[in-house]
């Protein structure tokens, strides 16, 4: 049977546009809501985008921020990271999706990819809105920049340049969605990993106060560098490129020059702790947020603590074996022991030896590779995840993604970002030998945790407690219900 496709237009502040409709779905592909980040626009805050005449096509995928492709061994990633970096300069855009009919006031939700702040885009197959717009939903993902264009806080150039993008994209959706038949003020924010970062730095934001009414936080909490550790990065990716380490210099730089010194910097050697002892990103990339500017004044758990965001109701989800999706492709299992453990910990945490020992390192039957992704997992999603739903001063529910994936032949479980394709219900888009779903997903899962982003962005209260200091309510996907939660060893040497 052939699916018809039909043109349907939409008219923004900045002028016509044409998508398409499909299976009862509109859609508008890389509309623009800034300018592109390119010429003297590069290193700069986003720009308001120049109005055009005549009708924009908006039924293509465009542009992709500058990144390299990531890869993982033995699996298939690539419904995840795909298309990788498509080369243009127009990427400072989003995708709309709604409903292929005349409804309007309908809610929104705003997606922030995540990647590690360094790769991925609104294009992915697992990030298709279809599901929400047949929902009654809006749904719409963003780009912003990545990497050295948007995270490295280089000397005379506006600091955390992606925020201001996210932040001028949440604005652009104020001013727009009503032509999509949405209401600006039922906007939720979303995100996952390096997205949900984002969302608990922007709660914390002065800047972006207004922007939403609800927050999803999948898999991420806000958290940053001091801008001093961060300047350091940028000291010696100069050296590397043989420039000067300010904006002059760095605008020198091509954006293919710029990726391949990124990737020589994933592998250096940094001591990149912050004040407290702590490396924020646990290893995972060098390209993460400062806190300390205007856009992130503070650390944002002090910011929350004293009632930053409180205005915002947060659904807060984490998944149960976060840190199998960066240990057990490399077979950690196989050959970290206790006192390798006990090292590499030790580079990012100044009381790794008692954390995993609270973990049961070393004790017989446990395997030192297990124990060290369950610590560390614990450590940098969810426990902090815990701390932010007790911790917001306005209401937060929180859930947990435990039904374990097949791949890598069982050794990657629960792990960190395999819950977005049943979010997005896009199952068929993960599934496969080498894949990270496997080959038989359980749709019923999909239908229902893609069920309760839908309620929770339509405005529905979640149907368990709201997490606080006595309940402690955490909704398990797997089982359907929500049962108290004691608190977890992490909370001994995650610092409040």
């Amino acid at each position: 049977m052939t699916i018809q496709t039909s043109e349907c237009f939409a008219t923004v502040a900045e002028g016509r546009l044409r998508g398409f409709a499909r299976g009862g779905i509109r859609r508008f592909l890389s509309v623009p809501y800034a300018a592109p980040p390119v010429g003297a626009n590069r290193f700069q805050p986003p720009r308001p985008v120049v109005p055009w005449d005549g009708v924009r096509d908006a039924t293509q995928a465009g542009a992709t921020p500058p990144q390299s492709m990531m890869a993982l061994p033995g699996l298939d990633v690539s419904s995840s990271f795909a298309p990788g970096w498509v080369e243009g300069d127009d990427y400072l855009t989003l995708n709309v999706w709604r409903p292929d009919d005349d409804r309007t006031d309908l809610p929104v939700m705003v997606y922030i990819h995540g990647g590690g702040f360094i790769q991925c885009s609104k294009d992915v197959p697992t990030l298709d809105g279809s599901a929400f717009a047949r929902d009654g939903v809006i749904s719409i993902a963003i780009n912003y920049r990545l990497g050295l264009e948007g995270f490295l806080p280089i000397p005379g150039v506006p600091t955390n340049l992606g925020f201001r993008d996210q932040i001028a994209a949440l604005a652009w959706v104020q001013r727009n969605v009503e032509h999509f038949g949405g209401d600006p003020s039922k906007v939720t924010v979303s995100g996952e990993s390096a997205g949900a970062v984002s969302i608990g730095c922007l709660l914390s934001s002065p800047l972006a106060k207004g922007l939403f009414r609800r927050a999803i936080l999948q898999s991420g909490v806000g958290t940053g560098r001091e801008i001093g550790t961060g300047r350091r990065i940028a000291q010696r990716m100069a050296r590397m490129l043989k420039i000067p380490a300010d904006a002059g210099g760095f605008s020198s730089v091509s954006h293919h020059a710029a990726i391949k010194a990124q990737n020589r910097m994933a592998l250096a050697i940094m001591d990149l702790r912050n004040p407290n002892g702590v490396e924020p990103a646990f290893g995972l990339s060098k390209f993460i947020p400062v806190y300390g500017d205007d856009v992130v004044p503070e650390w944002p758990r002090d910011a929350i603590v004293k009632g930053a965001g409180a205005e915002v109701d947060l659904l807060i989800c984490t998944c149960r074996e976060e840190f199998n999706a960066f240990m057990a492709p490399l077979r950690v299992h196989r050959w970290m022991f206790p006192a390798l453990a006990r090292l590499i910990l030790g580079w990012f945490h100044p009381r790794a030896a008692e954390a995993l020992q609270a973990y049961g390192l070393g004790k017989p039957g446990t395997n030192s590779g297990q124990v060290f992704s369950d610590t560390v997992g614990d450590l940098s999603f969810r426990w902090p995840s815990r701390l932010l739903a007790e911790q917001h001063r306005g209401t937060a529910h929180l859930m947990e993604f435990d039904w374990r994936s097949p791949a890598l032949g069982g050794k990657l479980g629960a792990a960190h970002g395999i819950v977005v394709p049943f979010i997005f219900d896009t199952l068929p888009a993960a599934t496969g030998p080498n894949k990270l779903l496997g080959l038989n997903p359980p749709q019923a899962l999909a239908d229902r945790y893609h069920g309760v982003w839908v309620r929770f962005v339509k405005g529905e209260a979640p149907a368990w407690p709201a997490f606080d200091a006595a309940t402690r309510a955490v909704y398990s996907l797997t089982r359907g219900t929500a049962e108290h939660e004691p608190p977890m060893a992490a909370a001994a040497f995650v610092p409040n």
